[in-house]
Formats: structure tokens, sequence, C-alpha cells
């Protein structure tokens, strides 16, 4: 009996435009009047009780409805990060969105379809979330829900010895972060360096509000997605880290927002 033939869904033609797109509809004002919060969290929110993350994230309550980040955290942004490979001859053509798996059964092969993204407000918060899915619609559509479940606050400041200008253009100290084989070390650089990573890094760092940075990896690097989990892994640590009053006013550091 002959195998049924299974349709895989093409990749879009322009991955720019997808993502394009995506940033359209989350910069829109989220309506939030039909909200019905399932947590206490959320209804606190809702009832105006607490009306900044800071005090979410400072106490280590887990947030569980993304209504609460859409209220909270406003001016957040989206990105796709390219951690699939389209098929081709000599290893495949170029990066995708999507990464993609096949299960083989009696009946044929099961696609199923893995999306990264990552979100920011370019000023301190940034997280980062995967999404699974037979399409490729809902894969992203988890994987946004996912990253602003994951939203995180990091330091920032300067704490390169050649530039000293006392604002939150790097990162204060030099961190390690650590996924698989990989491991990412994150270094602060002057003024003007810019973001001197690997690419899809810099779509992570960009939006968490940094603008000047040196990196060093080593590890299987192409795996990408351990490659873009250490690099979370390791602004995670910009907050965990100790640090005296004195040097914290030395270097000029901001945590969060810095307006």
């Amino acid at each position: 009996m002959p195998e049924e033939e299974i349709i895989i869904p093409s990749e879009p033609e322009s991955v720019e435009k997808v993502i394009e797109e995506d940033k359209k509809q989350l910069l829109q004002k989220a309506d939030l009047s039909e909200w019905t919060p399932k947590t206490e969290l959320g209804k606190q929110v809702k009832n105006g009780e607490i009306t900044d993350i800071n005090q979410i994230i400072d106490s280590g309550k887990k947030i569980r409805e993304t209504e609460i980040i859409d209220a909270l955290v406003p001016g957040i942004e989206i990105d796709l990060l390219l951690i699939g490979q389209s098929k081709g001859k000599f290893g495949g053509g170029k990066r995708r969105i999507f990464r993609q798996t096949q299960k083989k059964t009696k009946e044929g092969n099961k696609p199923h379809f893995l999306a990264l993204a990552v979100i920011g407000n370019r000023d301190g918060f940034v997280g980062i979330g995967a999404g699974k899915a037979k399409e490729t619609v809902p894969a992203r559509e988890k994987a946004y829900r996912k990253a602003k479940l994951n939203i995180i606050k990091i330091r920032r400041g300067c704490g390169s010895w050649q530039c000293g200008c006392k604002t939150g253009h790097s990162i204060p100290f030099k961190v390690r972060g650590k996924c698989g084989s990989i491991v990412i070390e994150l270094i602060p650089a002057p003024k003007g360096t810019g973001l001197k990573a690997e690419k899809e890094c810099q779509k992570i760092l960009r939006l968490a509000g940094i603008t000047d940075i040196w990196s060093k990896t080593r590890g299987t690097t192409t795996t990408k997605m351990n490659v873009m989990y250490a690099c979370f892994d390791a602004l995670k640590k910009l907050m965990s880290t100790k640090i005296k009053q004195e040097y914290s006013e030395k270097i000029g550091i901001v945590e969060g927002n810095q307006k």
C-alpha cells in the first residue's frame, strides 16, 4: 500500500517580512479591558496594586500571564533568532527562523517546527523563549509567549577601563554563561565599540539595551540554540553578582529602566 504523501509547510518567502509584521502587531498597544486575570499576581496588576515590573522581578515571583508584561513593560519589541537551516546541497542553504525535525511513523513523516524568540524594551529588560508545534505559526506564537514569561532585568554600566563615562552603554563587569558545550564570555567595552558578538547574540544584547561589548565563545558554536541560551545565562549573572556600593557608583550601574 503506497505511503500517504505529507505536505510540509514551506518557508515564508521573506523572513524579514514575517518578523516586521509580528513587530507591528506586538508594538500596538495591548487591549487589556477584556483581560480576566487567573492568578493573584495578575489580579493585583489589573486592580492597580502593582504598577512597576521591578516589584515583581525583585520579589522573585513567577509571571504566568503575558498580559502582566503588556501592562507593565511599555515599548516591548520582538525578534526571531535564526536557529535553523534550509535544506540544500553541501549541508544546506541559508539560515532560517525555524528548526525542522521529522518523526518517522508507519503513516509517514510527521514534521515539527521549533522557533526561538527574543523580546526586550532596549532599556534593561529582555527575555527569550522557544516554541515547538506542527505548524510554523503556532510555533512562533508559543515562542513569543514564553519569551514574555521569561523576561529578566539586567544591570548595565561602564566597566571598561578605557572609557569611564559612568553611563549604561555596556556591562559593569565581565560575566560568563554556559549551555551544553558552549561557554560565552561578555566583556565591557568602551563607547563606540559596537556589539562585537555572534550575529544572533547581537539581537539579544541590542534588545537588552547594550550598545558596546566584546565577547569570546568556546565550544560547538554551530548549535545556535545553545549559543543563545549561553548568552542569556551570562546576562542573568549580571544581577546575581554582589557589588559594593562604592564600586557601583564609580562605574554608573543602572538596573532595569534608565529613565
